[in-house]
């Protein structure tokens, strides 16, 4: 090796932060967030140094959506220096054994949350394997009768499960996204956009085999008022399955898009699932954005009984 490569190569392990971030990268593959969040090293900071250990060839990455994920080039480094950072991370370092905790920490709550599944598809990407062919899939295991999608937007999530249905009826209040509605789902004759008030649903009581309301209970004025209607039209047996986002203190982030409510808690929409006469299946946390501030989403099931309880 020549003498300027040989120096070269030892002021990039010579920066503490570049040696943490490639020790954390010798056993795995992880983006700028997780090491900002495993090391405390700013975000810019990270960037930087990743960019000077790529050009040098000492780690590489991966495009994936909008994140790209590092890993250490195994021929990157010279042998002299594969084996000073061998030797740090079989080593006994208070701040590199810090960043192992908080990584194990990290890669644990993946595992036990329901966010887990969502990084994992991001991570391990193989062609056509998406959310989106993956929630297409589990539509083709439905057979569903007469549906009401209550707050159904531009029919993104109706025209999903539109083929599966005997009937599909769509209401919104947003006449352009009720426009939106009507020109893609034109194709199923056996579905009807209709403008319609989450807070008196113009359809007579027991209409419905199923009622969809997927992110719209933030956006009511009387939240539990829509609820109620969700169950009056809802035929005995039926099942109401909803989407809202969990209770959360970032109204910066969602009163820009309308949301009159900053979620709800898993315990507080239970009561008013109850309160609305409907029997409650599950309420849990279905996914937790990527994203900061890492918004959870609430996926909560419950069916109206034969008779109204007391």
């Amino acid at each position: 090796m020549r003498l300027g490569h040989s120096v070269e190569a030892l002021s990039l392990l010579a920066d503490e932060s570049r040696l943490r971030l490639c020790v954390l990268l010798g056993d795995r593959e992880l983006c700028v967030s997780d090491l900002v969040k495993i090391t405390g090293i700013s975000q810019s900071r990270v960037s930087t140094h990743l960019g000077r250990l790529r050009e040098a060839g000492v780690v590489r990455d991966r495009r994936q959506g909008v994140q790209t994920f590092y890993t250490l080039a195994p021929t990157g480094l010279p042998r002299p220096l594969q084996g000073l950072l061998e030797e740090a991370r079989e080593g006994d370092d208070p701040t590199l054994d810090g960043d192992r905790q908080r990584l194990a920490e990290l890669e644990a709550e993946r595992r036990g949350g329901a966010a887990a599944a969502g990084d994992d598809l991001e991570r391990d990407y193989s062609p056509g394997r998406t959310w989106c062919s993956l929630a297409a899939g589990l539509s083709g295991l439905l057979s569903l009768g007469d549906v009401l999608d209550v707050g159904s937007g531009d029919g993104a999530a109706a025209a999903m499960v539109a083929p599966h249905c005997r009937s599909l009826t769509c209401v919104d209040l947003n006449a352009r996204m009720l426009e939106a509605a009507r020109d893609r789902l034109a194709k199923h004759p056996h579905v009807r956009v209709e403008r319609g008030d989450a807070h008196e649903l113009p359809f007579a009581a027991a209409s419905f085999d199923s009622v969809l309301m997927f992110h719209t209970l933030t956006y009511t004025e009387r939240p539990q008022r829509a609820l109620e209607e969700c169950a009056r039209v809802l035929r005995p047996r039926g099942k109401l399955v909803l989407l809202c986002l969990d209770e959360h203190q970032q109204p910066e982030v969602t009163a820009p898009y309308g949301e009159r409510h900053q979620g709800f808690s898993r315990a507080g929409l239970r009561a008013m699932l109850q309160n609305a006469q409907l029997s409650v299946q599950s309420v849990e946390v279905a996914c937790r954005e990527v994203r900061k501030p890492r918004l959870q989403v609430l996926l909560a099931t419950a069916h109206k009984p034969l008779e109204p309880a007391h």
